[in-house]
């Protein structure tokens, strides 16, 4: 089985802000909970300050992969690259060696910028909001992907809004 390259799970807002401040701008239950379905067992690529970012890091029953420019950074508990492409190569071969069909991409933009032009997959839930901040999502047209599920949730009582959430595969 050769495991693909996904982005996400990513939490968009209407207005195209996944982050504000080195946060997310929101308090969604339904989607951290999409976040660790998704992603549990599978190895997960972040960026240093995604990783900053956790309030508990590494996320458990996954590998935790971290790309850093500084040789010296240290994360622990998780693995640290360089380079984004030895990540991808570390991730893919452990979710294989795992028997995952996927390897994540979680964040942060920059890293999905990168990312997204390669990616089969990505999981994303759209925020029916529009939220300050001042980190968005880029290098995403969705006129290169299709559709495959969707479904819609209200905002529940540790939601500060609906969403839906959009799995989307390349054409």
């Amino acid at each position: 089985m050769t495991a693909i390259l996904t982005a996400g799970p990513i939490a968009r807002a209407s207005n195209g802000v996944i982050g504000r401040g080195g946060e997310l701008p929101w308090r969604l239950k339904t989607d951290l909970a999409n976040f660790r379905a998704v992603t549990m067992g599978k190895p997960v690529i972040m960026g240093r300050k995604t990783w900053e970012s956790l309030p508990k890091a590494p996320l458990p029953g996954r590998t935790n992969i971290v790309v850093s420019r500084d040789g010296s950074f240290e994360a622990k508990g998780g693995l640290v690259c360089e380079e984004l492409s030895e990540a991808l190569a570390i991730a893919r071969e452990q979710a294989e060696e795992d028997g995952q069909d996927e390897y994540c991409v979680i964040g942060g933009a920059s890293l999905f910028e990168l990312v997204l032009p390669r990616a089969k997959r990505i999981y994303l839930t759209e925020v029916h909001a529009e939220v300050d901040g001042d980190i968005f999502l880029k290098g995403f047209d969705e006129d290169k992907w299709v559709e495959v599920s969707a479904r819609d949730y209200p905002a529940g009582p540790d939601d500060d809004h609906p969403v839906t959430i959009r799995v989307l595969e390349r054409r």
